[in-house]
C-alpha cells in the first residue's frame, strides 16, 4: 500500500455503508484536499458549477402539456400533432403551427405570472421555455400548477478524452455492408443528426458532390436545394428539411450531398463567454474537433485514405457510409478549454430543431457532471424524439471505473459504454534487454537506442521535481533532454502536452507511464511515444534513473504478452443508475471507444486532419451508425426495436486477464455484434405508454393518467432489480421478427430463477408475454449478482442480461443508543419467515493515542488498516482529539489491486469522527487520520483512536430471535447491559445472507 488514489465515488462498494455523512474528493494530496474546520469537505467539481437552490440566473422551465412530437389531441380546437408510427413530426402543418402558437402563449402566460419573460421557446421535442429568473421567481414557478421542472441552464461537456482495422466486421463479402447492398447503400435514405461541437466541412470524410436543385430519378434519396432549404426524401417516406447556416468562416455552399445540414445554437454560451475567451467560430464550424470526429465516425464517407505523422493508417469509413449527416452545433470551445461545453438551453434548441428537421438518428456524445434525472429537460426532449421515431444514442460518461457515475440513463435513450479495439502497440526495449509493450500510434519506424532520462532528472532548475516528472510545459531543460527519450509520468496535464514539451526541449521520444493500474491511450503525439501500464511502467521508471540508461522504441509488440480485447475501458462510466434506483440496467451495451481514428478540426489538433480520440463520445456514434444501417433496411421499426436487436445479439467482453467480464454495470448487454444484429429473432419493443408508466412507477407525476408500472417491469431487453426482498416476479413481452419455437434458459448465481412459460411458439409479428420469478437462494444480501436469460429458436439466440441486488431483509444499516444498559429498536421487513436473527458482540477496543500534524502528505498520515474476513460482521473507527478545540477527519479507503483507493472523507470538522462498515466485503479496509489546523499553540493534533472489529463476543441480545413474517414490517430490539460509558461499544444484529445492522452504543 504505497499510493493513495483519491477519486470521486458516489456510492460505496456493495454492502459497505458509512453510518455518518460521507464525502468524496478528487485525485491529489489528501492533506491539500481536506476542508477547513467546520466546513463541508471539498468536492472534485468547482463549487461555481454547483448552483445553490433557487439561485438567480438562467433557467429552463418545463411545462406539462405535450410538445408537438407527442401531442395526441384533447385540447379544444387543437388537433393531434403526434406523427403516426414510423413517420416523423410535421412541424409546418397548420395543426402544428396552431398548437405551437398555443404552447408559446402558455409559456408567456406562466412566465408573466411571476413577472418574468420567456427568452426562448421550445415546442417540438419538449414543451419548455428559457428565462432569466430571480430566486423568488424560481421558487414561485416550482410551485406553479402545470410546471414539471425548473432547471438551471447548466454547462454540459463533450465526453472524450482527447484504426483502419474493421473491428466491427462491417466490410468484406460476409460483412453487414454487403448484406445491405454494399457501402454505397449502407445507411441510404437515413439522416444522422449530430448534437456536438460543429463540423469541419472540408474534411475528406465529408466530401461529396454538390447539391443539385431537384431530386434525380436514379436516386430517390439524393438531397437537393430548394431555395435556402436542403430537402431529402427518406427511407421512411418523410422528407428531411435542413439548411446550411452561414456564419463566421462558414458559407451556405459548404454543405453537399454528404453534409446536408449545418446549424448552430449558442445564445447562452456566446452570451456568457466574451470574444477574447473563445476559441471558436460563431457558426457551424467546429472549434474543437469533437463534433467532426463523432459525425464522421457515425456516417463518414467510405474508403478515405489516412496518413498522419508519417504513418499510413490505410483507409477509414463511417459506420453508415451512405447515410447523410446533419449537424447541430450546441457545444463550444473556450480558450485553453476553459468554459468549453454547451448550456442546457442551447442543447434543447438543437434537439428541438433536429426533431423538427426530421432526422432519423441523434448522436449525443455529451454529459452532465452528475447523472441527469429522467425529468431533466434534455432527457424529456429525447423522450419526445424517441416518440417521434428517432433513435437516440448517448455517451454513458467517462468517470469510470467507479460505480454510479453514468449519465444519459433514461430508458428511451440507448446508453453506450466504451470498449477497446485491437491495440496499436509498440515496444520499449531497454538497454538492459528488458522489453515492455504499450500503446502507440506515433512510432512509425524504430527510434534507435538513445539515452533514457526521467522528466524529474531532466527538469529545469526553476521546476519542482513533481512538475518535471509530469513533463509539464516549460519544465524540461533542453541541455538535459536534447537527443534523448524522456520518461514522463501520467497525471497532471494533458497527455499530448507532455510529448509537446519533450519535442520543445529537443527530445526524440517519450515513454508515458501509468503509476497505478489504468487504461492506456494511443494519442497522436508530437514525438514517437509509447504508453505503458503497471507493473512494467514502474520498472522502466526505475531503470531510467540509473546511470547510462538507454532505450529503443520499436513498432509492434515484441513481447510474449498479448492484450485481450474488447475490454471495457477503465474510464467508461459504470452503473447502477441512481435515477432508476437500480431497476433499469445501464449502460445498455458497449461499442468501440478507445483509440478511434476519425476526422477532426485541424486548427485544434496540431494541424492533423485525422486523430485518435478515446471516450464514450467515440462509442456512441458507433451505435448511432449501426442504428442508421438498421433503419435503412427497416425504416418502419421503432427506436426500441432497433435497440433491442442491438442489445440481444451482443458478444462477451473480456477482462485484462482474458476472462469473460461478468460486470453488467460496466458492459450492459455486452459488445455490439453487427454480424448478428440484422437477425434478432425476437425484439422487446416499448413506447410512450411504457415510458410514462415507468416514470409514474419512479414517483414522477406525468399528468397523463397512464398507470404506474414497477420500473423493473419496463419492457427493456435487460432485467434489473435494485432491491429484491425475498422474491419478485418480472414481466416482459417479446415480438417475433422470425417465426419459430423459442425455448428459455435462465441462470442467476445465488438466485432461483424460473421462466413462465418456458416455451414460446410465435408467428412473425406476434407478441407474447412471459414472467421471470427470482427468489433469493444462497446469494449474499445487498451484493449484486448477475446472469442471463436466453431464448433460443429459429436458428438464433436472443440474450438478455439480468442483474439483481437481493436482500434477505430491509433494515437500517446502523442504529445507536446510550448508557451502560439500554436498548435500541428499529423496523425490519424480511423476505422469508422463520429465519434466525442473531446478536454479535459487543466490542469496545482500547483507545490508542496518536497525533498528526496539519498539512501532512498522504504517505505520512496515520494509517489504521483492518483485514476483513468472511467472519467480520462490522468495523467501526472512532477518533477524538485530546484538545476539544481540535479538528479531525477520517479518510476511508479500501485496498484495490494493491493500491489504497480512497472512498470518502468522514467527519464534520469537529473534534471527533466515526466511520462504520456493515457486513463489508473481505479485503483490506482502513482509515487515515487527517487535520488541516492544529489546536492553538500546538505543533500537532493529538487524538485517541478506537478500532472496533466485530467478529464475535457477547453482551448484546436481540428479540425476536427469528423473523415472524415475510413481506410485512416488524420491530427488532437490541439490548445491552454492563457496558463502559467512557468509550464507544459496537455490536451487530445479523440477518441471513450477511445482512445486518450495526449497533453503536455511547
Amino acid at each position: 500500500m504505497n499510493h493513495l488514489s483519491l477519486r470521486r465515488r458516489t456510492a460505496l462498494i456493495a454492502a459497505a455503508v458509512l453510518s455518518t455523512a460521507a464525502f468524496a474528493a478528487p485525485a491529489g494530496n489528501a492533506a491539500q484536499l481536506a476542508p477547513s474546520p467546520g466546513s463541508p469537505p471539498p468536492d472534485d467539481l468547482s463549487s461555481s458549477l454547483r448552483l445553490p437552490k433557487f439561485a438567480p440566473g438562467k433557467y429552463v422551465v418545463t411545462l406539462a402539456d405535450q410538445p408537438l412530437a407527442t401531442y395526441q389531441g384533447g385540447i379544444a380546437g387543437l388537433k393531434a400533432t403526434k406523427p403516426a408510427k414510423g413517420r416523423k413530426v410535421n412541424t409546418s402543418s397548420p395543426d402544428s403551427k396552431a398548437y405551437r402558437t398555443f404552447l408559446d402563449g402558455r409559456h408567456n402566460q406562466v412566465a408573466s405570472k411571476v413577472g418574468a419573460t420567456a427568452t426562448r421557446h421550445y415546442s417540438t421535442a419538449i414543451n419548455a421555455f428559457a428565462a432569466n429568473l430571480t430566486s423568488a421567481q424560481v421558487g414561485q414557478l416550482s410551485k406553479t400548477p402545470g410546471v414539471v421542472a425548473v432547471t438551471p441552464d447548466q454547462l454540459h461537456k463533450a465526453l472524450d478524452d482527447k484504426k483502419p482495422a474493421d473491428f466491427l466486421k462491417l466490410s468484406g463479402e460476409s460483412g453487414v455492408w454487403s448484406a445491405l447492398g454494399g457501402n454505397a447503400e449502407a445507411g441510404k435514405g437515413v439522416v444522422v443528426g449530430v448534437v456536438d461541437t460543429g463540423i469541419w466541412p472540408e474534411s475528406a470524410s465529408l466530401s461529396g458532390p454538390q447539391l443539385g436543385t431537384k431530386p434525380t430519378a436514379a436516386d430517390p434519396y439524393q438531397p437537393y436545394r430548394s431555395g435556402d432549404t436542403i430537402v431529402m426524401h427518406k427511407a421512411d417516406g418523410d422528407d428531411f428539411t435542413g439548411a446550411c447556416q452561414a456564419g463566421e468562416d462558414f458559407t451556405a455552399d459548404l454543405c453537399n450531398t454528404k453534409l446536408i445540414s449545418a446549424k448552430f445554437f449558442g445564445d447562452a454560451w456566446l452570451g456568457a463567454t466574451p470574444p477574447e475567451a473563445r476559441e471558436d467560430w460563431a457558426s457551424p464550424r467546429d472549434g474543437g474537433g469533437h463534433g467532426t470526429h463523432t459525425a464522421t465516425t457515425a456516417a463518414g464517407k467510405a474508403g478515405v485514405d489516412v496518413a498522419e505523422g508519417g504513418i499510413n493508417f490505410g483507409t477509414i469509413s463511417g459506420i453508415a457510409p451512405a447515410a447523410k449527416i446533419a449537424v447541430y452545433k450546441a457545444l463550444w470551445t473556450g480558450k485553453n478549454d476553459v468554459g468549453s461545453g454547451g448550456y442546457t438551453s442551447d442543447i434543447l434548441a438543437a434537439i428541438d430543431q433536429a426533431v423538427a428537421d426530421g432526422v432519423d438518428v441523434i448522436n449525443y456524445s455529451v454529459g452532465s457532471i452528475f447523472e441527469s434525472s429522467h425529468t431533466d429537460p434534455v432527457q424529456l426532449a429525447f423522450l419526445s424524439a424517441a416518440s417521434a421515431g428517432i433513435f437516440v444514442s448517448a455517451a454513458g460518461g467517462n468517470s469510470g471505473p467507479y460505480e454510479s457515475t453514468l449519465d444519459n440513463t433514461s430508458p428511451w435513450v440507448t446508453t453506450v459504454a466504451a470498449s477497446t479495439v485491437a491495440p496499436y502497440e509498440s515496444t520499449v526495449v531497454l538497454g538492459n534487454g528488458e522489453k515492455y509493450a504499450g500503446l502507440s500510434t506515433s512510432v512509425a519506424s524504430a527510434v534507435s537506442s538513445k539515452p533514457l532520462v526521467t522528466g524529474a532528472d531532466a527538469r529545469t532548475a526553476a521546476s519542482t521535481e513533481y512538475d518535471g516528472s509530469q513533463c509539464l510545459p516549460n519544465t524540461l531543460d533542453s541541455a538535459k533532454v536534447a537527443g534523448k527519450v524522456v520518461v514522463c509520468d501520467r497525471g497532471t496535464g494533458a497527455r499530448v502536452d507532455k510529448s509537446a514539451e519533450v519535442k520543445r526541449a529537443g527530445g526524440v521520444g517519450m515513454v508515458l507511464l501509468n503509476l497505478t493500474d489504468q487504461d492506456m491511450v494511443a494519442d497522436s503525439h508530437s514525438v514517437p511515444t509509447v504508453h505503458l501500464n503497471t507493473p512494467g511502467s514502474l520498472s522502466v521508471k526505475a531503470y531510467a534513473g540509473t546511470a547510462g540508461a538507454t532505450a529503443e522504441l520499436v513498432p509492434g509488440n515484441l513481447t510474449s504478452k498479448t492484450t485481450p480485447y474488447p475490454q471495457i475501458a477503465d474510464f467508461s462510466s459504470r452503473g447502477p443508475s441512481l435515477s432508476s434506483n437500480g431497476d433499469l440496467l445501464k449502460p445498455d451495451l458497449a461499442a468501440p471507444g478507445v483509440n478511434v481514428l476519425a476526422a477532426v478540426a485541424p486548427p485544434s489538433n496540431d494541424g492533423h486532419s485525422f486523430a485518435f480520440y478515446s471516450g464514450t463520445s467515440m462509442a456512441a456514434p458507433h451505435i448511432a451508425g449501426l442504428a442508421a444501417l438498421y433503419l435503412s433496411k427497416h425504416p418502419d421499426w421503432t427506436p426500441m426495436m432497433v435497440k433491442s436487436a442491438l442489445m440481444t445479439t451482443t458478444s462477451d467482453v473480456k477482462t485484462a486477464t482474458g476472462a469473460v467480464n461478468d460486470d453488467p454495470f460496466a458492459r450492459g448487454a455486452g459488445e455490439v455484434q453487427p454480424s448478428k444484429m440484422l437477425t434478432p429473432g425476437l425484439v422487446y419493443d416499448s413506447g410512450d405508454a411504457d415510458w410514462l408508466g415507468y416514470l409514474e412507477g419512479n414517483g414522477v407525476n406525468t399528468g397523463t393518467g397512464v398507470p404506474a408500472i414497477d420500473p423493473s417491469n419496463y419492457n427493456t431487453p435487460s432485467i434489473a432489480v435494485g432491491q429484491l426482498v425475498g422474491t419478485q416476479t418480472i414481466t416482459r413481452r417479446v415480438t417475433a421478427v422470425t417465426a419459430g419455437v423459442y425455448r428459455a434458459t435462465v441462470s442467476v448465481p445465488g438466485m432461483k430463477a424460473v421462466v413462465t412459460p418456458p416455451i414460446l411458439n410465435l408467428q412473425a409479428g406476434q407478441t407474447k408475454s412471459f414472467t421471470v420469478k427470482l427468489t433469493l437462494d444462497t446469494g449474499l444480501s445487498n451484493v449484486s449478482t448477475s446472469g442471463w436469460l436466453t431464448w433460443q429458436g429459429a436458428n438464433t439466440s436472443v440474450r438478455s442480461p439480468i442483474v439483481v441486488k437481493p436482500t434477505s431483509v430491509v433494515a437500517p444499516t446502523a442504529v445507536s443508543g446510550s448508557g451502560a444498559s439500554g436498548s435500541a429498536s428499529f423496523e425490519v421487513t424480511a423476505g422469508k419467515a422463520g429465519v434466525p436473527i442473531r446478536a454479535v458482540g459487543v466490542v469496545s477496543a482500547p483507545l490508542v493515542p496518536g497525533d498528526v500534524p496539519a498539512g501532512s502528505a498522504d504517505a505520512d498520515l496515520p494509517n489504521y488498516p483492518v483485514t476483513v474476513t468472511a467472519s467480520t460482521k462490522a468495523v467501526q473507527w472512532n477518533i477524538k482529539t485530546v484538545d476539544p478545540a481540535g479538528s479531525i477527519w477520517l479518510v476511508l479507503y479500501k485496498v484495490v489491486n494493491g493500491q489504497m483507493q480512497a472512498l470518502s472523507f468522514v467527519g464534520d470538522g469537529s473534534n471527533q469522527a466515526s466511520a462504520t462498515l456493515a457486513a463489508p466485503e473481505p479485503g483490506v479496509w482502513g482509515v487515515l487520520a487527517i487535520t488541516l489546523s492544529n489546536p492553538p499553540g500546538a505543533d500537532t493534533t493529538q487524538y485517541t483512536m478506537q478500532t472496533n472489529v466485530v467478529t464475535g463476543g457477547s453482551g448484546l441480545t436481540v428479540t425476536p430471535s427469528v423473523t415472524p413474517t415475510a413481506g410485512k414490517p416488524f420491530q427488532v430490539t437490541a439490548s445491552w447491559s454492563g457496558l463502559p460509558t467512557s468509550q464507544r461499544s459496537t455490536g451487530f444484529v445479523e440477518f441471513p445472507n450477511r445482512a445486518g445492522t450495526v449497533v453503536t452504543i455511547n
